[in-house]
């Protein structure tokens, strides 16, 4: 499963129904072997407790933050918002995340029989975002934190900080499980980087054993 997220920051000039833990939850086996991640807004024919399935959705959902160019490289870190209406859980309709501040990342790994190794969940990142006169900020610049509606403890798709290009894992999946978090990403903003509006796309994708 593939799912894409495009980040972007623009720049002035520079002068169950109610979950008490980080939520994963066991799934009974069933056949066929299934793997669905979500990524932003997703597709479901009903919640997954009410035999609903998954399916296909090419939506590229976009982060974003403005920095005035009076505050451009203060070292205020900038919330970013998100243009993703996904709120709700597709296992039961919990509202799990709140929009537009935060982006639901989820899914599940059924087998149709026993437990396997878990399944892993990759970003494959540019090295930076880039205006339309060349000008770059480092991927680097763009953080997360992890958290969602009633939550506590460790989560299934932690905090993190993207690398300046390459392949990072991001969590992991493990056989039998439904996990899903909420994404909270701020730009780091202590760098002075030219004025414009700087973009990126972020895919991420799962991989089964």
């Amino acid at each position: 499963m593939i799912g894409a997220v495009c980040l972007a920051a623009a720049l002035g000039a520079a002068a169950t129904s109610g979950p008490a833990a980080a939520y994963t939850l066991t799934l009974a086996p069933a056949a066929p072997k299934t793997i669905y991640l979500q990524v932003g807004v997703g597709s479901f024919t009903a919640n997954y407790n009410a035999g609903g399935q998954p399916g296909n959705n090419t939506t590229v959902n976009t982060v974003s933050a403005t920095v005035a160019s009076s505050a451009v490289g203060n070292g205020t870190p900038v919330a970013m918002t998100t243009n993703s209406t996904a709120a709700q859980s597709y296992l039961d309709g919990y509202a799990y995340c709140s929009v537009p501040g935060q982006l639901y990342i989820g899914g599940y790994y059924r087998t149709a029989g026993g437990n396997t190794a878990a399944a892993q969940v990759t970003a494959t990142v540019p090295t930076a975002l880039t205006n339309a006169t060349g000008g770059t900020i480092p991927f680097s610049k763009i953080q997360w934190s992890s958290s969602g509606n009633g939550d506590s403890g460790a989560e299934p798709f932690p905090a993190g900080t993207f690398v300046n290009g390459g392949v990072q894992n991001v969590g992991a999946m493990a056989s039998n499980t439904w996990n899903e978090s909420c994404w909270t990403f701020s730009y780091l903003n202590n760098t002075v980087p030219p004025a414009g509006t700087f973009t990126g796309v972020v895919r991420y994708t799962m991989s089964s054993p």
